[in-house]
């Protein structure tokens, strides 16, 4: 038997194309032929993903494909044509009204999404969701045979120095505020800013706002963004663009407090990787954040923006309380080791073979 994985896009340094080839290299590791199969994927790493359309010549009746989903794509046909057992992971697909003011092509392939998601009910051998957020939808659409496999996180990766440049440049003592993420409209980074704002204006001006995340597609969302800060005379904003896997680490590494106010997620894989980083985090209850978060970090239910900044500053001037978010922030960990996955996993093939 040889476990396969189709995805519509794999990205560098998403958190879907990560999962999926920390799934292959567990696989890979248990002794079974795996690989990745993709419609578009970054061209660093054209020798580790095959084109989709080339499934044909390794497809057999006892294999198993995992399809990650989270998008409508030429993929989902593919998928559904092939004789092998099938399994989705559902990342959950954002809905499209939050694209139509910016991406008019991205919100009709959301919309195009759901409803291909429809159609595979009745279809698939086992549908997981990476959260029971994302299995309750699931469930609700009539997909029977459905469960729950944790994000497969590598906090390896994080195990590495500062760069000594960004070590230079923003390690002044400035109170670095952290987001990571793609700047698109859900993720609401209007709101980030507008806390930022507040804090840096009344409670601690020798302050500054990491923005890290790709925006290639939402220039207009971005550039509104930049007028936004234009227009409230805001200072020490730094806007990254998509940046390699180093350089993320070291803006992890360099600041003081992880800000989330996105209003839908599936899962929200910079919870758990601040939580490993020792860094307090603040997010709003938007979509499977409040389940991704569990009992760690500090969960926003409004947002009071005043009061958001206000928090902010407790965390940095109160050791104590600093302490005890980081203390639950760590008791939380464990739910998201490799091992722990991959082991899920293989439990659930094992079930429907």
């Amino acid at each position: 038997m040889q476990i396969h994985q189709f995805l519509t896009s794999y990205s560098y340094g998403d958190a879907i194309g990560n999962e999926a080839l920390e799934i292959r290299e567990y696989l890979r590791n248990k002794g079974y032929v795996s690989h990745i199969f993709a419609l578009h994927y970054h061209p660093r790493y054209a020798n580790q993903i095959i084109n989709y359309l080339e499934y044909d010549h390794y497809s057999h009746d006892d294999n198993v494909v995992i399809f990650h989903f989270s998008i409508g794509s030429p993929v989902t046909k593919k998928f559904l044509r092939i004789p092998e057992k099938k399994v989705i992971i559902y990342h959950n697909i954002t809905p499209f009204h939050f694209f139509l003011d910016y991406h008019r092509i991205l919100a009709k392939d959301c919309f195009r999404g759901r409803v291909e998601l429809k159609n595979l009910v009745d279809k698939v051998d086992l549908a997981l969701g990476d959260s029971q957020y994302n299995e309750q939808e699931m469930k609700q659409l009539g997909f029977k045979n459905t469960g729950v496999l944790p994000l497969v996180m590598n906090f390896s990766k994080f195990d590495r120095p500062v760069i000594p440049i960004f070590d230079t440049l923003f390690n002044d003592g400035k109170n670095n505020i952290l987001y990571v993420g793609r700047i698109i409209p859900n993720k609401k980074i209007e709101d980030v800013i507008k806390i930022f704002y507040l804090y840096q204006t009344h409670f601690n001006p020798n302050s500054r706002l990491f923005i890290i995340g790709e925006y290639r597609g939402f220039e207009r969302y971005l550039y509104a963004l930049q007028t936004f800060i234009k227009t409230l005379k805001i200072q020490n904003i730094h806007f990254s663009g998509h940046i390699p896997e180093e350089e993320l680490i070291s803006y992890y590494k360099l600041s003081h407090i992880y800000l989330h106010m996105s209003e839908h997620e599936g899962f929200c894989a910079p919870v758990p990787e601040s939580f490993y980083l020792n860094i307090p985090c603040v997010a709003f209850n938007g979509g499977a954040v409040r389940e991704t978060m569990g009992q760690g970090g500090i969960l926003v239910r409004k947002k009071e923006f005043v009061g958001i900044a206000a928090l902010i500053d407790q965390l940095v001037v109160d050791r104590g309380l600093r302490e005890k978010v980081l203390l639950s922030q760590q008791r939380e960990l464990p739910r998201y080791r490799k091992n722990r996955s991959g082991q899920i996993l293989l439990d659930y093939l094992k079930k429907i073979l």
